[in-house]
């Protein structure tokens, strides 16, 4: 969520010259792009000549995008001149810049072996998340278990926090090579029978290449503590979990989701994860999480080049499908991630084959920019509200009212925890959350948890411009039940099996557990936490021992059978 709003302004324009005679009903106050050597910020509210009230004028020509902080401050990514690694989508560096043209900083991310590229995000806490090639020679792409000879790009996702005026390090890191898979070489590195039944990795030999990927959009959403990511070439949108160590996310194990690092949910193209369904994205851009405050809040949002056809473009909006504990997301077994189509589609008025936003806006509007030159707004029924004419290329657009602006956010909020009441720092107003979602009701500064999980709280200040959240806090509260009672809670199917195993816990939503498989001698060969699913596909036919515990030494076991 790069920006994420609180107020609603509804503005009443007459918008002339530059932009089209309108009439409407819009939403917020300034309008930001980017193009060659100039940010610029337009008042979309001045009836007159929607005139311009911000210009930064770079030495450098902008990479592919843009944001701004509460407060005023530009993150943009430029391209560096250095670079070994050649294409249009090559940056190699960003620049974080104050509203008076000050640099802050001037980070170089580009060697021999990485080079970052597209979008980037800043996070709440200050630091940077960047998409990166990374090179791999032909060996080590044979070593990987596939058939294609060459040098690949795949891609990685770092975060990274500044330490000087030139300086960053790297505090996290993903890496999709860490998360492949192949069926065609039985004894080469990565392989599974089925593709299908393993969506939570990559398939290495599809569309392979050397720019293989081609991420192009990264955003982060500090309530779930997730990120989404799109790919260019899959035509497909992704959510991996961000809450784990690096060492984790370079596993399957760990985190929020019990995941490790490896995807969470992917929409768009059933087809990159050998499942039938219809493709819905087709070459897709700025993959991102729609804001609280707006009306499909929590949602992934996609720009989606050729989604009417090969000459109109659209934007999509998807609800998740997310499971009891909050942190995974639901699938049936063989099939494709649902739903099977978008929830919502706004035609952008226009095309461009590359690059492209969008955004939706508290009162429903959504933002669109055609990366060809133009800026639409369009109401919820589809109305184009207002248009303008950037003059040049431009990757990304984004609106902004007046009090994000001209305002400094307030500190990022902490939580202390006695017994099981929770406290936050002193704020304005508050919200409190557990496992991601929201707690009706929980709107003071303390917060007695009746259950265990990770809990979070989200803030304003008096000028109430954008919110703040926490980082989660994991709280344990004894549940008081039973074994027997525990046990009642969990549903587990089917049984016999021929792998796949569902764990329905609705009636323990949100609470914290752990699954310990055993296989015939007592061995452990799984353990999972908060999870919806357990895959025996790699084992062989028999008899397992499933043991559940709440970690407050309630605990029972089930007996599963795998039959292929």
């Amino acid at each position: 969520m790069k920006n994420v709003y609180l107020k609603c302004c509804l503005l009443f324009f007459l918008i002339t010259n530059s932009t089209s005679l309108l009439v409407a009903q819009q939403w917020g106050d300034y309008t930001s792009y980017s193009s060659g050597k100039t940010t610029v910020l337009v008042d979309t509210g001045d009836a007159a000549i929607c005139k311009i009230v911000k210009t930064w004028t770079h030495s450098e020509n902008a990479g592919y995008s843009s944001y701004i902080e509460p407060g005023g401050v530009l993150w943009r990514t430029i391209t560096n001149s250095g670079n070994t690694f050649t294409g249009g989508p090559i940056t190699g560096a960003l620049q974080k810049v104050a509203y008076d043209g000050t640099k802050l900083w001037d980070f170089v991310y580009s060697t021999t072996t990485y080079c970052s590229h597209h979008d980037i995000c800043p996070m709440p806490n200050g630091n940077v998340l960047i998409i990166a090639y990374e090179s791999k020679t032909a060996s080590e792409v044979t070593a990987a278990g596939t058939s294609y000879s060459g040098v690949m790009w795949p891609d990685k996702i770092v975060e990274v926090k500044q330490t000087g005026a030139t300086t960053g390090e790297v505090v996290w890191e993903w890496h999709t090579w860490d998360h492949l898979v192949q069926n065609t070489n039985a004894s080469g590195a990565n392989y599974q029978s089925s593709i299908v039944d393993h969506p939570e990795l990559i398939n290495i030999n599809y569309k392979t290449g050397k720019d293989w990927q081609h991420m192009n959009g990264v955003d982060y959403n500090p309530i779930l503590d997730q990120i989404t990511f799109s790919s260019h070439n899959f035509s497909e949108i992704y959510v991996i979990d961000h809450s784990t160590t690096s060492a984790e996310a370079a596993s399957h194990k760990g985190g929020n989701s019990g995941k490790g690092g490896d995807i969470l949910y992917r929409w768009g193209n059933p087809a990159a994860y050998g499942a039938t369904g219809t493709q819905l994205l087709n070459v897709t851009h700025d993959a991102h999480w729609i804001a609280e405050g707006s009306p499909n809040a929590g949602a992934l949002g996609a720009y989606n080049n050729n989604g009417i056809s090969s000459s109109a473009s659209c934007v999509d909006i998807v609800k998740l499908p997310t499971a009891a504990d909050g942190y995974n997301y639901t699938r049936t077994a063989g099939a494709a991630y649902s739903p099977a189509s978008y929830t919502k589609r706004q035609a952008c008025g226009g095309y461009n084959g590359n690059m492209g936003s969008s955004q939706e806006l508290p009162n429903g509007n959504i933002l669109v920019c055609i990366a060809t030159g133009t800026i639409n707004e369009f109401s919820p029924s589809g109305t184009k509200l207002w248009t303008r004419s950037m003059g040049g290329n431009c990757a990304k657009a984004y609106r902004y009212d007046k009090c994000y602006i001209e305002n400094a956010p307030p500190a990022i909020p902490t939580v202390s925890v006695s017994g099981s009441v929770l406290t936050a720092t002193a704020a304005t107003t508050y919200q409190w959350y557990c496992n991601g979602a929201l707690i009706a009701g929980a709107t003071s500064q303390n917060y007695t948890a009746t259950k265990s999980g990770k809990y979070l709280v989200r803030i304003t200040d008096s000028n109430g411009c954008v919110y703040r959240y926490s980082p989660g806090i994991a709280v344990t509260v004894a549940t008081g039940i039973s074994v027997n009672e525990f046990e009642q809670k969990f549903n587990f199917y089917p049984n016999p099996t021929t792998g796949i195993v569902t764990i329905d816990n609705t009636q323990l939503y949100g609470a914290n557990y752990e699954v310990h498989v055993f296989d015939a001698v007592g061995k452990v060969i799984m353990v999972e936490k908060n999870t919806s699913v357990l895959d025996l596909s790699v084992y062989e036919n028999g008899i397992y021992l499933i043991q559940v515990s709440d970690g407050n030494h309630t605990t029972f076991t089930k007996r599963i059978s795998v039959i292929k």
